[in-house]
């Protein structure tokens, strides 16, 4: 087939089923989803070739793409393609594989986690036992690197600048949480509309790049919804890495560290939640907690109290709370006695808990010796869930 130049998806979904042959091959397709937009005829052109010529063949054909919203709708009834492939969704590398590469203990391996997202390419190119410090001034050095590179290859591929939609992820992305702020942190003097705010948003949580969450209790709460950035290394990217570029393309990677240390902790600590509840939720439910089966958080419309752990028994309207908890992610302090009191104060507001509802605690330096929790988790327990 040395020359040939198809005139359209058709003819070169042929020659590539006749280039095949009868032999066992893999074809990979990427970008699907760019090819779907950009060509209107390629699903109807690789269904039929798909069912007249490659369907009978002994290979094996991998369409990959990045929008999960896209690659969803490519199998849905009434599409071309409908029923003709299995859906596999690629996840980043988990805790444990982190920790693994990386060489690194358990507290450090979650602050590896964070900043990578548990990308392959960028996880590959933090050396073995290298600290975060000296992994970040490695990377801020160029703008190449895959820290800094990998996150502005991503945006400019699904989200070009000065869209409504980039707009809104970096809003989220800079810890704007509620519709109102978001609103207001895009539009300025004039807070963009909800009409067109609502379907962007929609979108994102579709697209499985923004999480929208709602407080767990017994009580329904539909008005609190709150908003994240799903992926942790897109998180660290908007906050931090956005601004990183520019510094290290005139030769001040040092601007871009500073920053980053001075709002780490801060960041880390909010950052940190997400990841410790899905490791409960993969956890759970177990022999000490045999019927939780959904893990979140509860916040009021003020956010005071904000709980950061709530075990129940479903979701996102609970039957049972099973317990509330605490998670104090610092370096150097202990979860203490005033930590306790404090999650017993405020664990109390959430809908369903009662003075006998467990209480559990999570913290990154350890625990105070006599605080009465009735289970607590560190770094290492944490760890343990992915690697067991």
């Amino acid at each position: 087939m040395s020359g040939a130049r198809p005139q359209d998806w058709n003819q070169a979904l042929r020659a590539l089923a006749q280039a095949t042959g009868d032999e066992p091959a893999i074809i990979v397709l990427d970008e699907v989803p760019w090819l779907i937009e950009q060509d209107h005829e390629f699903e109807g052109a690789l269904q039929t070739v798909w069912d007249r010529f490659l369907s009978a063949k002994p290979l094996l054909l991998i369409l990959v793409g990045s929008d999960l919203t896209m690659m969803e709708a490519l199998q849905q009834y009434g599409r071309p393609f409908f029923g003709r492939a299995a859906r596999m969704t690629i996840r980043p590398l988990d805790l444990a594989d982190v920790a693994g590469m990386t060489k690194l203990p358990a507290a450090d391996a979650i602050d590896a986690l964070l900043v990578t997202g548990g990308f392959p390419e960028i996880v590959r190119s933090w050396e073995p036992e290298m600290d975060r410090v000296g992994f970040l001034r490695q990377s801020l050095d160029s703008p190449l690197s895959p820290l800094l590179a990998a996150g502005e290859l991503t945006l400019l591929g699904e989200f070009p600048a000065s869209t409504h939609s980039r707009m809104v992820l970096e809003a989220v992305g800079a810890g704007e949480r509620t519709f109102a702020n978001i609103a207001g942190k895009v539009g300025g003097v004039n807070p963009l509309p909800s009409g067109t705010l609502a379907p962007i948003l929609a979108n994102l949580v579709g697209k499985g790049v923004v999480s929208a969450e709602l407080p767990l209790s017994t009580k329904a709460d539909t008005r609190n919804k709150r908003y994240r950035v799903a992926d942790p290394y897109l998180r660290f990217w908007l906050t931090f890495l956005r601004r990183a570029i520019a510094d290290s393309e005139r030769g001040r990677p040092d601007l871009a560290l500073r920053r980053i240390e001075r709002s780490w902790s801060a960041w880390r600590g909010r950052a940190v939640e997400p990841i410790i509840r899905e490791t409960l939720a993969r956890a759970l439910p177990d022999d000490r907690w045999p019927d939780t089966e959904e893990i979140g958080g509860w916040w009021n419309r003020q956010n005071n109290p904000e709980i950061d752990l709530v075990g129940a028994d479903k979701g996102p309207v609970a039957g049972q709370i099973h317990f509330v908890g605490s998670i104090k992610w610092f370096d150097n302090r202990l979860f203490d006695r005033h930590d306790y009191d404090q999650l017993v104060k405020d664990g109390s507001f959430v809908p369903g808990a009662t003075p006998e509802t467990p209480r559990i605690a999570i913290s990154r330096a350890g625990f105070e010796s006599g605080v009465p929790v009735d289970q607590c988790w560190g770094p290492e327990e944490l760890l343990g869930v992915w690697a067991g």
